[in-house]
């Protein structure tokens, strides 16, 4: 899932300095799994801006609604009539539900509420841990399901740097060594052999193709 969590508030309320029509909108997906935007988190982010609204003289207007995801069009669009009475959209989604509701709703300033950090897992109550770095060139079935472009400091593809000690990460000794963790993975498989398979250096700038990446699926197209 996607890992966000939300801004400062006193951010929050200098981004919304100068309007007073505030439509908040959740999402129910990805941020709402980690508790920074879904109905719970616009219900309290609704309460803390309408005590500043009395307390500082802001004369804001607020109105909430949680949608089921902010990244397809047709949870957004229903939105139509909170957004006309808005003068600007504050999103508790991840970045691209912010982006997708400007390209919905062209005419409206949609803002940020929270800060887009990873893709990552629920490790326990409260905690979530970087998972995979949606490189676009997935090559877990060499690396026993271990991301090192996500979990390594250095992101390197062929085992560890100079610097791991004792299985840890020389940039912090509280995280695990991402090759550590391969190669006890490979062996506990009985697949240590994949390690002398030699990935090559990744271009990153040609997994764009110049640009946004996008994914078409011809046999679901209408």
């Amino acid at each position: 899932m996607i890992v966000a969590e939300r801004k400062p508030y006193e951010e929050i309320k200098e981004m919304l300095s100068g309007y007073k029509n505030i439509l908040i909108v959740g999402c129910g997906t990805c941020v709402s799994v980690c508790m920074s935007g879904g109905e719970k988190e616009v219900g309290i982010l609704a309460s803390e801006l309408r005590m500043s609204s009395k307390t500082d003289g802001k004369d804001w207007e607020i109105e909430e609604a949680t949608i089921e995801r902010q990244c397809d069009r047709e949870y957004i669009e229903p939105l139509k009539d909170k957004v006309e009475k808005a003068d600007v959209i504050l999103s508790m989604g991840c970045g691209v539900g912010v982006q997708f509701i400007s390209e919905v709703f062209p005419a409206k300033i949609v803002l940020p509420a929270l800060n887009t950090e990873f893709y990552g897992a629920t490790i326990s109550e409260g905690v979530w841990a970087e998972r995979c770095g949606g490189c676009g060139n997935c090559i877990l079935h060499l690396t026993g399901g271990i991301c090192p472009v996500a979990r390594c400091s250095k992101s390197l593809f062929n085992g560890p740097c100079g610097g791991s000690n004792k299985g840890k990460c020389e940039i912090n000794p509280e995280v695990d060594c991402a090759w550590q963790l391969i190669y006890d993975r490979l062996k506990a498989l009985g697949q240590l052999d994949k390690l002398k398979e030699i990935i090559p250096p990744r271009n990153w700038s040609s997994s764009r193709d110049g640009g946004p990446r996008k994914i078409i699926r011809e046999d679901l197209k209408l």
